[in-house]
């Protein structure tokens, strides 16, 4: 019989746009005892995560708590809730995840329109507002941080266009909630979706949301609720179609429970036990409409759940939510502002090392994404050599990248827990030490001390 090894992974120092390393903290509050998901103790739990959640996004919103699964549940619950079959959506794209968000969109029926930029470059607002006006749709998808290409999308001009056309705006925020700034209420957004694993230095498996009374309207025009959490009195109030569909006495179709039926041992129900089921059709009205597609990711369903009501939806990620509650806290407790200046510091010093050792940026610098440096891999050097030798011989993993750029650039995250001094300090000797060992011609020494420069001098 074969017999397997403890758990031991190895210690890395990881330097991705995602996931990154996790706050030890947050891993100690991931191991405290379990608790029940309707314990007192717990729904106070998700209470205060909701608070904090609305801090994180800068938002008065109601409604901000996390959907169990990655970040990309999130953008399916917030799409699937928000977008009906036919309903006109744009998206612009000027990386992978704008794709993303154009095959989520049709995959709901929607009609997508589409604008795209060069990979490395971002919109100026007024060419979306210009395609808003041109195709005129029911909701815009963006993406706020394109880690496939570390680029930033101005939104606030985008968003407040939005409003003054009642246009539902989304934003993928996955890659910048709590390491740059997102302004839910001041850009006036109407959904935003954040992830765990990136910025909050959080094991991947939560994804934060947030969203609006606008967007919750149309929720609400598309919401059903469980046949199996219906009270007798609600399902009474269903279509015949739809009671019959559930087999419930008094419709239609359904087998209804004979007058002669007394009771246990009686004739009737002897009859009843031993009487074949009727198969009942489909009804047209059950699924009919404009209802949500998707029971786990149905927000209409879920935000029930993180009411007061608590009506049961699925049972909840325990651990997870332990783990998302502190690691916001810690956001919370840095403070935003002295987050957001600490990851531009690091950002300095990084990009000032990368520079000095000879190495090029990839994109527009003007609108760079403050957490992901992508460097452009020199010509004759394997990139994918790099990336293993310094895994294997120091311990640091970053990141090649997709499509257009896949064996063009390298992508470097400084995001939460992995953006730290130790952590640039460390890469900078490393990339230099390898890229020598690869015949490449650079200037030993000279990437640490421009970034100790940036570090002496406290620039931010």
């Amino acid at each position: 019989m074969k017999r397997y090894a403890d758990l031991a992974p190895t210690p890395r120092t990881i330097l991705t746009p995602g996931p990154v390393e996790a706050d030890p903290r947050v891993l100690r509050a991931m191991s405290h005892t379990v608790l029940g998901q309707f314990d007192p103790e717990f729904t106070a739990l998700m209470n205060e995560t909701m608070e904090m959640l609305r801090e994180l996004f800068r938002t008065g919103n109601r409604w901000a708590y996390p959907v169990d699964g990655t970040s990309r549940s999130g953008l399916e619950a917030v799409l699937t809730g928000l977008i009906e079959p036919g309903d006109r959506v744009l998206v612009p794209i000027f990386g992978r995840f704008g794709h993303l968000l154009t095959e989520l969109a049709q995959r709901l029926g929607a009609e997508v329109y589409t604008i795209e930029k060069p990979w490395g470059e971002v919109f100026e607002p007024r060419e979306v507002i210009e395609a808003i006006d041109a195709c005129r749709p029911d909701l815009v998808a963006i993406v706020h941080g394109e880690t496939s290409t570390g680029r930033v999308q101005p939104l606030e001009a985008i968003g407040k266009a939005c409003r003054e056309r009642d246009i539902l705006i989304v934003v993928d925020a996955v890659a910048t909630i709590g390491g740059v700034p997102v302004e839910t209420d001041a850009w006036r957004l109407d959904a935003v979706v954040g992830g765990a694993q990136k910025c909050l230095s959080v094991p991947s498996g939560m994804a934060p949301i947030t969203y609006n009374e606008r967007a919750e309207a149309k929720l609400l025009r598309r919401k059903r609720v469980e046949r199996g959490l219906q009270p007798p009195a609600a399902a009474a109030e269903e279509p015949p179609g739809a009671l019959a569909a559930a087999g419930l006495p008094g419709s239609s179709g359904a087998a209804a429970r004979p007058e002669s039926a007394a009771g246990p041992g009686s004739a009737g129900h002897a009859a009843l036990a031993s009487a074949a089921p009727k198969l009942q059709p489909p009804p047209s009205s059950e699924l009919g409409g404009s209802v949500i597609r998707s029971n786990y990711l149905d927000l209409s369903q879920l935000q029930d759940y993180w009411s007061p009501a608590r009506l049961n939806h699925h049972t909840e990620m325990t651990s997870m939510l332990y783990a998302l509650r502190e690691g916001v806290r810690l956001v919370l407790e840095e403070g935003l502002e002295a987050r957001f200046a600490r990851h531009r510091r690091h950002e300095s010093a990084l990009v000032a090392g990368l520079e000095a050792m000879g190495q090029r940026l990839y994109g527009d610098p003007s609108c760079k994404l403050a957490v992901v440096a992508c460097v452009e891999i020199p010509e004759g050097i394997d990139g994918e050599s790099v990336r293993s030798m310094l895994l294997e011989q120091f311990g640091i993993e970053i990141a090649s990248s997709f499509g257009p750029l896949k064996g063009r650039i390298w992508r470097i995250g400084t995001m939460g827990y992995s953006c730290s001094k130790r952590n640039v300090l460390l890469l900078l000797v490393a990339l230099e030490a390898v890229l020598l060992r690869h015949g490449a011609r650079l200037e030993a020494g000279a990437a640490v001390q421009a970034a100790l420069d940036i570090y002496e001098e406290g620039s931010v």
